[in-house]
């Protein structure tokens, strides 16, 4: 592993990791595919361990369990996510960063129930660390320090664990290996050396080498010792939250500590959501000798409500706490309770599926028993059978756009959650189901203010991944129905039997509108017409985007009228993303312009649209404020240099920096230039000689006309702006167009061009009149645009793309005048500001930053070319 997030491969090895243009589109499906497989070989060796049980000894074991062990349990739990914190703890020690105690616990707590629960810990968990430990001021290489020792450190505690436990109890593991207990136990020795060894090496050297671009700093040997010890404890509580709910003569202790780790490797391995068929196939697996199979299934049963569920409530509400009080103005405040979408979505997905469950699963006696003492109509008791299930199918449906803040799936949530908590009464009483309705019904009107992207909830084209873990779930409720039904024999009257005890008949009706609901929102998804081919604006689609950046606050949203991006226009009209495609690369300039209430739905939809088409979604030139948008899908940010912009409050001429502005001027007065601005309504009539003035500049400058991020000579984009121009006896000379909006906060230049024949400082001139026109109409700042590479630290732990930036600035200076840039800029003495790239990790900036030099360049040739 690197300890550094970014690890850039040089340019000539890129055709060799590129895929063909087909590998976008089949990389879900191939995903996919394997999980299917991988959910086929569970169901089979759950079939095959199950075949000798019944549903009703499952359900016995679960109401046999003694009050008393749930609530050890319950406290095994707390003390397993409490000794979990240690890990952040550890981590944040190795990554040298300092943060509130309070904020460890939370953020810690808050990811592993998330993660535990869903799965993919690194995605998931790593991603509430990666905006918790922002918020709190940690550096991007230190939070990816804390997510890889996390990963780390646990894989280490799992193989330190195992080795004990084989060490042990070799003779209880042996017989379900088909080996001798002498291997197990020499390959527990063999890891404990290992262990050993690597501690050796962190006492003895502070970092390893894995070649030449690749270096591990190692932890302290204390630091990794302590670790080790969190990691025996917290492993020692979890095993324990379900050891207790074990018959009382379970299995020992320290044996079943062996198989829960076994069982708990595999469920990581096979990145299945929390781990689930696999770690229960193992432990079924494990424990048949010791524990009768039934009473094992109850307890695994119990495990995950207990171990999986509760904490993820708890997180739930701790989160909406947030909401509720008055610190959320904090950065902390405001990450934490913008973590609500994910847990509402991990929580309504799993309310979904326990829905499923319940629809396919018979009554217990208690509850025939009330429904039989209340006179329950059999109709009422029917449809809310019926209706719970596909209730569930819905919440299913729904997670996906909670996780992506819909109001529509807010909307959908809450009715679906409602609806199927007052079902749970006439179903059969299920007061367990209705306590988590209410609470997801409770968490959503409290959070609701997150849930601000105004889009249709089925606008949303869903991934193959998502269509076939529905498919999967679906999948899942016809083995438990067949499972629960054993004894049933299977025949045509079962449909129409409609009675209190005819609970299959019930349960295949209920399982039929499940499938058949599935089957045709499964149909719809992949039969609706595709989105249409991206096309340039039109006059219509142009003239709207002026108008939203003509009231914005923000010049650079003057960009959008060259007419050489595409545009995306919020649902509403009233905000405008503009963005090229080159290649595969959709690359959004800026970032969104408008009701920035609008914004985070349409980053998201430019995300959505690019990974739609196969393509690479990216933004360029973000600013620092607006990271979290692009953050939160999924996107990583790479700093691309830094932006100057001059305070016209309180701005002259005085000073020693600015002599050549005072100069040019003073020398331009004497040289009888003149200076005037045109209004917008008057640079149509003098186009043809601005257009002389362009011509002349590019041919001397044997350049040829750029565009996405910097403007280019376009009559509509011209006349849409006051241009400034100099003259010298009537004649224009030279001009530049003022970037300015109604707001007169930002203001900036974009065309400076001028004739061979100017007088020496006639840009001076141009730009010291320039700025104090500007100082005179009241604008508060005037960009003066990015320095490539400026601004990147040398630090010897700072990420590689940062280091690689900083030698490009340093020592790159014949291929682009990047240290001149900064300069020139820099003795206006500006105020900077750092711009990212927001881009997916890995390979693709490089590729992406191909693509912007293709779009700025118009084309390859403009790349290799002036």
């Amino acid at each position: 592993m690197s300890e550094y997030p970014i690890d850039p491969l040089p340019l000539r090895s890129l055709p060799k990791l590129r895929p063909g243009p087909w590998w976008p589109r089949l990389k879900p499906w191939l995903m996919a595919a394997l999980g299917v497989v991988l959910a086929i070989a569970i169901g089979v060796a759950l079939h095959r361990l199950l075949h000798e049980v019944r549903y009703d000894d499952v359900m016995a074991a679960v109401q046999a369990t003694p009050g008393s062990n749930i609530a050890l349990a319950i406290a095994a739990t707390a003390a397993s996510y409490f000794a979990l914190s240690g890990y952040d703890a550890s981590s944040l020690s190795y990554a040298r960063a300092k943060v509130a105690r309070s904020t460890v616990l939370l953020t810690s707590f808050v990811a592993y129930a998330l993660s535990n629960t869903i799965g993919l810990g690194p995605l998931t968990g790593g991603a509430v660390r990666t905006r918790m430990y922002a918020a709190a001021g940690l550096e991007p290489h230190q939070i990816a320090q804390v997510i890889v020792f996390n990963a780390a450190a646990f894989g280490l505690g799992i193989a330190a664990f195992g080795a004990l436990g084989l060490l042990w109890g070799a003779h209880e593991v042996a017989p379900l290996l088909h080996v001798r207990p002498l291997a197990l136990r020499a390959l527990g020795a063999a890891l404990l050396i290992a262990l050993a060894a690597f501690l050796w090496l962190c006492a003895r050297r502070r970092a390893l080498h894995l070649g030449a671009q690749r270096t591990l700093r190692l932890p302290q040997a204390g630091l990794a010792l302590r670790q080790l010890v969190i990691s025996a404890v917290e492993l020692a509580a979890s095993a324990a939250a379900l050891w207790f709910l074990l018959p009382a003569d379970r299995i020992a202790l320290p044996t079943f500590v062996i198989f829960y780790a076994i069982a708990i490797t595999a469920g990581i391995a096979s990145h299945v959501p929390g781990g689930v068929g696999v770690f229960e196939a193992v432990m079924l697996l494990a424990g048949g000798t010791h524990v009768p199979t039934g009473a094992m299934l109850g307890a695994l049963v119990l495990n995950r409500g207990i171990y999986y569920v509760l904490p993820l409530v708890v997180a739930s509400a701790l989160i909406v706490v947030y909401e509720l009080r008055s610190g959320v103005a904090a950065p902390i405040g405001r990450a934490a309770v913008r973590l609500s979408p994910r847990l509402m979505a991990a929580l309504t997905l799993v309310a979904g599926g326990w829905l499923l469950v319940s629809g396919v699963t018979p009554l217990t006696e208690d509850a025939k028993e009330i429904l039989a003492a209340l006179n329950v109509p059999l109709p009422l008791i029917e449809a809310s059978h019926f209706l719970g299930s596909v209730a569930g199918l819905g919440l299913v449906l729904v997670a996906r756009g909670l996780l992506h803040r819909l109001d529509a799936a807010w909307w959908a949530a809450l009715g679906l959650s409602i609806v199927a908590l007052v079902l749970a009464l006439p179903k059969g009483f299920a007061l367990h189901e209705a306590a988590l309705l209410s609470a997801i019904a409770v968490l959503l009107l409290i959070s609701r203010r997150q849930f601000d992207r105004p889009s249709t909830l089925f606008s949303q084209r869903l991934e193959p991944e998502w269509l076939l873990a529905l498919a999967g779930v679906v999948a899942a409720c016809i083995w438990v129905l067949f499972f629960a039904y054993q004894e049933v024999g299977y025949t045509n009257r079962l449909w129409w039997e409609f009675e209190l005890d005819a609970q299959a008949p019930r349960s295949l009706r209920a399982l039929l509108g499940v499938v058949l609901a599935g089957l045709a929102f499964g149909l719809w998804q992949l039969l609706r017409p595709p989105a249409g081919a991206v096309a340039l604006p039109s006059d219509e689609e142009i003239e709207r985007a002026a108008a939203i950046v003509r009231a914005g606050p923000a010049s650079e949203g003057w960009y959008a009228l060259t007419g050489d991006k595409h545009l995306l226009f919020s649902p509403s009209g009233r905000s405008v993303l503009m963005f090229g495609k080159h290649g595969r690369s959709w690359i959004g300039l800026f970032g969104p312009f408008g009701d920035p209430r609008e914004w985070s739905d349409l980053v998201w939809r430019f995300v959505e649209l690019a990974s739609a088409h196969g393509g690479r979604p990216a933004f360029y030139q973000v600013r620092p404020a607006a990271l979290p948008l692009y953050l939160d899908c999924g996107l990583h940010a790479f700093k691309l240099g830094e932006y100057a912009h001059i305070e016209l409050r309180g701005f002259s001429l005085k000073g020693a920096r600015r002599a050549n502005l005072r100069s040019g001027m003073n020398r331009g007065e004497r040289e009888g230039l003149g200076f005037e601005v045109l209004p917008p309504a008057a640079v149509g009539a003098l186009l043809p000689e601005l257009r002389a003035v362009s011509d002349a500049w590019l041919e001397r400058q044997k350049t040829r006309e750029k565009g996405f991020s910097v403007g280019s000579f376009n009559a509509r984009y011209l006349a849409q702006l006051p241009v400034a121009v100099v003259r010298r006896e009537g004649r224009i000379i030279a001009f530049a167009n003022l970037l300015v909006t109604a707001a007169t906060q930002e203001a900036s230049v974009d065309l400076m061009r001028f004739v061979p024949d100017a007088p020496p400082g006639t840009m001076d001139f141009l730009f010291a009149k320039v700025v104090l026109h500007l100082q005179a109409e009241g604008y508060q700042r005037f960009g003066l645009g990015m320095s490539p590479m400026a601004g990147m630290t040398t630090r010897r732990h700072a990420p590689r793309w940062q280091r690689v930036g900083r030698l490009l600035f340093d020592y790159g200076e014949r291929f682009y005048g990047f240290r001149g840039l900064h300069s020139f800029k820099d003795k206006f003495e500006p105020v900077w500001e750092a711009r990212y790239l927001a881009v997916p990790g890995g390979v693709t900036p490089l590729f992406v930053l191909l693509d912007l030099a293709a779009l700025i360049g118009g084309g390859i040739k403009g790349v290799v070319s002036k």
